[in-house]
């Protein structure tokens, strides 16, 4: 009996696990099939061949619209009649007329309003009127053209034959008067025998009187007749009323004026002040 037993544990076909046994090898796994994902096909429901096919004739449509809109726009700025240039105004002139100022411009009454070219009407007026200093060209839609100018202020007149060059703030000479204007100085430039006279030749002298007439107070402006000019740092003033300041170079403007203006209010009566130097000015004639 045990040994039937025995031979029976042993026995090549038992199921066990004992030293006869024998191990099967496993059956390999089938490769899993990857489906594509769903619509990802060419030829899918929802492929990007058909959706391509689908977007196709909404595309054309925008763009078809968005060409009858870009034609639509510019037919209405340059070919119709409601945006045309009908009225053409002019203002901030002062010794300039609104009429000399249209004339300048040129604007082209009738044209498309988008058409007019401002930076142009811009420089034509500068160039053909030097006494304006700017001038803001607006389009007043939806037909109307604005000029607002600037002219140009004199603060200084010089002697040319039968009339008077006005000079601006910047040393700007813009036009010719036969009358000098009220207010503004005549320049006397006398710097023929200064030992400056290399170093510092008449144009620039020029511009330094025109720096201290320009930076002069409004009160003493209007009273001062002449800039005499001798050399860089030999300006004289002549008042109404026969009055002399001695003013020194263009230096220390302001602190000089500043002076000047105490010294006529604290000696009104006085014919002779001395402002060289603002610190220690002087009075004499009172």
């Amino acid at each position: 009996m045990a040994g039937a037993s025995t031979a029976q544990r042993g026995s090549p076909g038992a199921p066990g696990k004992g030293p006869g046994s024998v191990k099967r090898p496993k059956a390999a796994k089938a490769p899993k099939s990857r489906r594509p994902p769903r619509g990802s096909g060419p030829a899918g429901p929802g492929g990007p061949l058909l959706r391509g096919l689908r977007r196709g004739p909404v595309l054309v449509a925008a763009l078809v619209l968005a060409a009858l809109l870009a034609a639509g726009c510019a037919w209405v700025l340059y070919g119709s009649s409601w945006l045309r240039v009908e009225k053409v105004t002019a203002g901030g002139t002062e010794v300039l007329t609104p009429e000399q100022v249209l004339l300048a411009a040129a604007v082209p009454v009738g044209a498309p309003m988008v058409s007019v070219d401002t930076d142009e009407v811009e420089a034509r007026l500068r160039g053909r009127l030097p006494r304006i200093d700017s001038v803001d060209v607006v389009r007043a839609w939806p037909r109307g053209i604005g000029l607002k100018v600037t002219e140009r202020k004199p603060v200084l007149l010089i002697e040319k034959d039968a009339g008077f060059e006005e000079v601006d703030a910047s040393g700007v000479r813009f036009d010719t008067v036969a009358k000098a204007p009220g207010g503004v100085p005549v320049l006397q430039l006398s710097a023929d025998r200064s030992p400056s006279g290399r170093r510092f030749d008449a144009e620039r002298l020029l511009h330094e009187a025109v720096g201290i007439a320009g930076g002069l107070p409004e009160a003493i402006r209007k009273e001062t007749v002449q800039v005499k000019v001798g050399s860089y740092d030999s300006v004289v003033l002549e008042l109404t009323r026969g009055r002399t300041v001695v003013w020194g170079s263009g230096e220390q403007g302001d602190a000089k004026g500043r002076a000047l203006t105490a010294l006529l209010k604290a000696s009104p009566k006085a014919d002779r002040f001395d402002v060289s130097v603002p610190t220690a000015p002087a009075v004499s004639g009172s």
